[in-house]
């Protein structure tokens, strides 16, 4: 049924394509005409997202991926050894998720060759990696699913994601004054000596079986002869359960306040917000009894419904009152340079689709 030398081909092409998070305008021109050329009513929003929409009877089924990757996401040199694609070790290689683009484009393809048009919305989203924010941006006058498809996974095939937990940024500035580190250290305050005082004054990573919490950026100073008297940190905390979340944010603002009072004449400003909300779906949602259909017609073992520790763009579907399931493209090692996927999972995933959309 699928393609797997155009499946490889498309996918190869879109990994070269740089798009790192707030510079998908060469991919989404690509996709763009990817879709018209399979008949698809076609646009491109003031955010930068790809929409495309066949018209059917039914209701139409969302299929959703992300343009966008991490870093170091720029001069991807994809390696194909024995059905496995990587790259050369000094990139990412943007299977997240352009592996989820290019499963899509594959079984949209199939359906057109056969003469085949359900009805099917497509989003291609921006700055997904960054708090979900092309998502958030698409006109939800424009939508007119109410299921979808995020294929934006990893695992095997019947890993199917029910749940996903809430998010916060935590963005904080300390602010020190400035000094002769040499000369006269004691007149000034050490804006990173008070952002680490309230780092460590925080329980990070791991908090319990549904919430984690991490300081990931920390960015200050001019001069290691300068007492710093500014300091950037930014973090997040996420969480299944809300009040669990909304606890571990006070306990990063009071650890953060603390350390500031410690310090006479020193000022903290802070940025606390929800990037999004959690979603959690039952078994029998009518889409992830379609997607056991599916599983069951391919000789797939049924759903293996789990819980994700991270966020995609589900969060806002489902949000928004869209059921959104994401599901596997078998994308491993993700956000790091040992980034891997195999063929045959794309192949697999592209299949799913196609059954789904049938089904």
């Amino acid at each position: 049924m699928i393609d797997e030398t155009r499946l490889l081909h498309t996918f190869l092409a879109l990994v070269q394509i740089d798009s790192p998070s707030g510079q998908e305008a060469a991919i989404a021109a690509d996709l763009a005409d990817r879709l018209r050329a399979l008949d698809l009513d076609v646009s491109i929003d003031r955010a930068g997202n790809v929409l495309g929409r066949w018209e059917g009877g039914d209701a139409p089924l969302l299929l959703s991926a992300h343009m966008d990757t991490v870093a170091p996401g720029t001069g991807v040199r994809p390696i194909v050894e024995d059905g496995v694609i990587h790259s050369d070790g000094t990139t990412i290689l943007g299977g997240d998720d352009k592996s989820g683009v290019a499963a899509i484009l594959e079984a949209l393809t199939i359906l057109h060759e056969q003469g085949q048009r359900p009805a099917v919305e497509v989003a291609f989203t921006v700055k997904e990696e960054t708090g979900l924010i092309g998502a958030q941006a698409v006109d939800p006058s424009w939508l007119h699913a109410r299921e979808a498809l995020v294929l934006d996974s990893g695992g095997p095939l019947n890993a199917v994601v029910c749940g996903a937990p809430s998010s916060d940024r935590f963005a904080a500035v300390v602010h020190g004054r400035a000094a002769h580190a040499g000369s006269n250290p004691e007149d000034g305050i050490n804006a990173i000596l008070v952002a680490a005082q309230g780092i460590a004054r925080m329980p990070l990573g791991r908090i319990d079986e549904e919430t984690t919490s991490n300081i990931g950026l920390i960015q200050g100073g001019q001069a290691v002869n300068v007492v710093p008297d500014r300091v950037e940190i930014r973090g997040e905390a996420r969480s299944h359960d809300t009040a669990k979340l909304d606890a571990q944010i006070a306990t990063m603002r009071s650890a953060m306040e603390q350390a500031v009072a410690q310090h006479p004449g020193a000022q903290l400003e802070l940025d606390i917000r929800r990037n999004y909300e959690a979603y959690r779906l039952a078994g029998d949602k009518p889409l992830i009894l379609r997607i056991a259909r599916a599983l069951e017609a391919m000789g797939e073992p049924a759903p293996d419904l789990r819980l994700s520790g991270g966020g995609s763009d589900a969060n806002i579907y489902n949000a928004r009152g869209i059921t959104a399931v994401p599901i596997s493209t078998g994308m491993q090692a993700v956000h790091t340079n040992q980034e891997w996927i195999a063929l045959s999972s794309m192949v697999r995933c592209a299949e799913l689709v196609i059954h789904v959309l049938r089904n």
